[in-house]
């Protein structure tokens, strides 16, 4: 059982289904199922989309985490766990998120399926081992869930929802860029270009620093955009400023525990964030 709720990734998969929540909680309007009832059927539906997504990856990448010192010792790596049984789970788990999505909303499943593609086919059997800007991609699945939980209570596509989904694109540099700065010598034995190999340490500071000051503006003018109190809104820019700095200290003397230290407030500072919105909403 602890192989298999390791191939989850359960840490990953709670962070973006909390922002599917989140994408709910900021649509002032509703018009799908009210109350705790939307919020297990939301919850539910991403949690099977989005852990069947994650499993269909570790399946197709089980060669690649054989390499990296990182991550060869994942389940599927180690051949602790079936390839054959774990891709029949991923398969049954998307089908039902992607199924349940539909039956919520024609628009809602939509926008997961539209994830679910991203993620799996795009990103990861496609552009992830040819590129290194298929961290955009990536970061395109990861903004789904958010943009999918304000669907679903819109009922629409709306500016607010896409600008919440965008926080989440341009988020992602600063937390897989600093990341695989301090990994690059395994990324290349793997055969998977980033940043850091292609363009050298620097130039991915920049686009690290570059994304950090995007998503720090694009979470503040959310959360001014729903006009929530301004306790809430200070609290946002204190986050923004911690990140912006961190960030910026990372760029000016570029180390490892610099990148590690932004790496680890990255997701604090999504988490933080996205809980603020919720919060003001609640």
């Amino acid at each position: 059982m602890a192989d298999w709720w390791q191939l989850v990734k359960p840490r990953q998969t709670a962070l973006l289904v909390f922002t599917g929540l989140v994408g709910h909680a900021s649509a002032s309007a509703p018009i799908a199922r009210p109350g705790a009832c939307a919020w297990l059927s939301l919850a539910g539906s991403l949690v099977a989309a989005i852990a069947g997504a994650t499993i269909l990856n570790m399946v197709y990448d089980r060669d690649v985490d054989a390499v990296m010192r990182r991550t060869r010792h994942r389940p599927l790596a180690e051949g602790r766990v079936d390839p054959a049984r774990a891709a029949l789970a991923g398969l049954w788990s998307s089908w039902l998120g992607i199924g349940w999505a539909f039956a919520l909303a024609p628009l809602y499943g939509a926008v997961v399926l539209l994830g679910w593609v991203l993620d799996v086919a795009v990103y990861t059997m496609w552009l992830k081992r040819r590129t290194v800007w298929a961290v955009v991609v990536g970061g395109l699945a990861g903004g789904m869930p958010v943009l999918a939980g304000r669907v679903l209570a819109a009922g629409r596509v709306d500016v607010l929802g896409v600008l919440l989904a965008f926080s989440v694109v341009v988020w992602i540099p600063t937390h897989i860029m600093t990341f695989s700065v301090k990994y690059a010598a395994d990324y290349r034995a793997a055969g998977i270009p980033v940043f850091p190999n292609r363009y050298g340490v620097k130039a991915t500071q920049y686009v690290v620093g570059l994304s950090t000051l995007l998503a720090a503006q694009l979470m503040l003018t959310v959360t001014w955009l729903l006009s929530v109190p301004l306790g809430y809104l200070g609290a946002g820019a204190a986050l923004s400023a911690v990140l912006i700095g961190l960030a910026a200290n990372a760029l000016v003397s570029p180390d490892v525990q610099r990148n590690i230290r932004l790496f680890r407030f990255a997701s604090v500072y999504m988490l933080g964030s996205m809980g603020l919105v919720l919060l003001a909403r609640a």
